[in-house]
């Protein structure tokens, strides 16, 4: 079971890596699909010890308990989008890659390679594999400009190599890409929306804080959470971002380091 009735609309699988420090990863996930009105079941790929300092060790799980909790979830709970994180290795995107086939369900796929803080979450191998195995299978793909450079060799550092990125990766097989613009210079963001069909130009002021962290592996998780409501793909984009920004803007300014976002603000926002 991948898909269902009108009635069940929202539910997310999400398939990434847990952060212990709470502001990437699945528990960022977790909370920004359960908060845009969605249901969030995953299957874990990886453990991180992580903080707001950095990511101190991954522990990788087995293909095979991957596998089984994504297909204990299609079997029984199904799922209306799903969404794909840190996956930590070429065998874990192949597996993964395997998973995806069996549902008819679109894929939000972001390419997380590196921390926040540095670390890198993805080798050589796995970005390899990324680029032949996710890319063609994403209904949207969300990098950054490291993560579209890594897939594409095209230097992003302005709009110009956003939209060359962007549409190279259209070119491997996205169905749609969000060149995100956080890493590129400039007093705003601009977000670079491309399909077969255009491109969507979405700009919006630089936040000038250190709490990003989870940054990325939220505004996959609101656009998946989006589509799995039944948005059309830019009415999801544009919710996710509206979402994210707000998040950022409310940091709790917690940790050392990189703090992660406060996904709870529509709950406080209501008082």
């Amino acid at each position: 079971m991948s898909s269902g009735s009108p009635q069940s609309l929202g539910r997310v699988l999400i398939i990434a890596g847990s952060d212990s420090g709470g502001g990437a990863g699945l528990q960022a996930d977790i909370k920004t699909v359960t908060m845009l009105g969605g249901h969030a079941a995953t299957a874990v790929t990886a453990i991180t010890v992580q903080n707001t300092l950095g990511v101190h060790g991954v522990h990788p799980l087995p293909l095979d308990l991957i596998e089984a909790q994504a297909r204990a979830v299609l079997d029984d709970i199904g799922t209306d989008a799903i969404k794909t994180g840190m996956l930590g290795s070429a065998e874990v995107v192949e597996r993964v890659a395997a998973i995806l086939d069996s549902s008819d369900a679109p894929v939000v796929v972001d390419p997380v390679m590196i921390a926040k803080g540095g670390a890198p979450l993805l080798q050589a191998a796995g970005i390899a594999a990324v680029r032949s195995l996710m890319v063609p299978r994403a209904a949207l793909l969300t990098p950054n400009a490291p993560e579209a450079e890594a897939l594409t060799g095209i230097t992003v550092a302005d709009l110009d190599g956003q939209r060359r990125a962007g549409e190279a990766l259209l070119a491997l097989g996205a169905k749609a890409v969000l060149m995100k613009g956080g890493h590129v210079p400039g007093a705003t963001v601009i977000d670079l929306l491309l399909t077969p069909d255009g491109e969507t130009v979405l700009e919006g002021p630089r936040l000038d804080t250190r709490h990003t962290h989870g940054t990325g592996c939220t505004l996959a998780s609101a656009c998946a959470a989006g589509l799995a409501k039944g948005l059309p793909l830019e009415a999801a984009v544009t919710e996710a971002r509206a979402y994210v920004f707000e998040a950022i803007r409310r940091a709790p300014g917690l940790g050392g380091g990189h703090g992660p976002l406060d996904h709870g603000w529509p709950l406080r926002n209501r008082t």
